[in-house]
């Protein structure tokens, strides 16, 4: 499949999906033409519906075409195996002696109360051509069909697009609408700017005298106690005459011996030392004998 082809039916089945509820997996209604057509070709068919819808598929046979090929001439003992492996979508045709049509059976399956739209959203397989001109004309029906070994998917109907357009529309509208203002009835009380309005007197709010509140101010009222540096204690300062405390008898007792500590502990003055006579030959002092030579 040519990149091409495959991303106009990826962006038309994202309209079915938004318009139409379309979703995974997909439930493809398979008639027994497309499928003595694909045999006879050899392609898997369900590989190239998985492929084209980007997506996990549930095949569904009817039981009208599954007698089809029961009364299909050649019979294909191969293709009615693989047919029974389908999901078999009841039709209420079975009490019949002969099978009705395809065109009959999938357009009471698919739109059975007449009303132009694909309520259970069935993807269409059908290589019969009268089938997929009924399918054409109810809104919501993917169409896929199989020419010359190639699977291909209709474009959208015009059914279907007229239908896109008014679901647009409507949903347009709703959108204005929700946007209008509200009537006086329904509109939501105001609530009172003022908060302390409620306060006031009768008299007051009548005359209106009274004066706003003042508002209060937002922030902190002072600097952050974490970016102020914290102060020293100044050690120079005396303590003050209220802290001091009268002396007791032991501590003016001991106050003497304190100081006597306080001068012992004191470093001593170096004194100069002088020579004594003696050792410059003179007489010894304190009357004492010379010394001897």
């Amino acid at each position: 499949m040519k990149l091409k082809r495959a991303k106009a039916y990826k962006k038309q089945l994202h309209q079915y999906e938004l318009n139409f509820g379309f979703r995974e997996p997909y439930q493809v209604l398979l008639d027994s033409q497309i499928l003595q057509d694909a045999y006879s070709c050899k392609i898997d068919l369900l590989a190239r519906l998985q492929k084209m819808l980007g997506g996990q598929v549930k095949p569904m046979i009817t039981t009208c075409d599954m007698r089809h090929l029961y009364l299909a001439e050649p019979k294909n003992e191969t293709l009615i195996l693989q047919a029974k492996e389908y999901e078999r979508r009841r039709c209420n045709h079975q009490d019949l002696e002969k099978p009705l049509s395809t065109l009959e059976c999938l357009s009471s399956v698919v739109d059975p109360k007449d009303n132009a739209t694909n309520k259970h959203r069935y993807v269409v397989a059908a290589n019969d051509p009268s089938t997929r001109a009924k399918m054409r004309q109810i809104a919501g029906v993917p169409i896929i069909y199989l020419s010359k070994s190639i699977v291909l998917m209709e474009s959208m109907a015009d059914v279907t697009e007229q239908h896109r357009e008014r679901e647009e529309k409507s949903k347009f509208k709703l959108g204005l609408k929700g946007q209008r203002k509200p009537d006086a009835a329904t509109a939501p009380k105001r609530k009172r700017e003022d908060e302390g309005q409620g306060d006031q007197s009768i008299g007051d709010q009548a005359t209106g005298d009274a004066k706003p509140k003042a508002k209060k101010r937002k922030g902190p009222k002072g600097p952050n106690p974490l970016s102020v540096k914290k102060p020293k204690n100044d050690k120079t300062t005396k303590p003050s005459a209220t802290k001091k405390s009268r002396p007791s008898t032991s501590e003016a007792n001991g106050g003497d011996s304190q100081r006597g500590d306080r001068e012992e502990s004191a470093p001593r003055k170096r004194r100069r030392k002088h020579k004594s006579k003696a050792d410059d030959g003179g007489d010894a002092p304190d009357g004492g004998e010379p010394a001897s030579p």
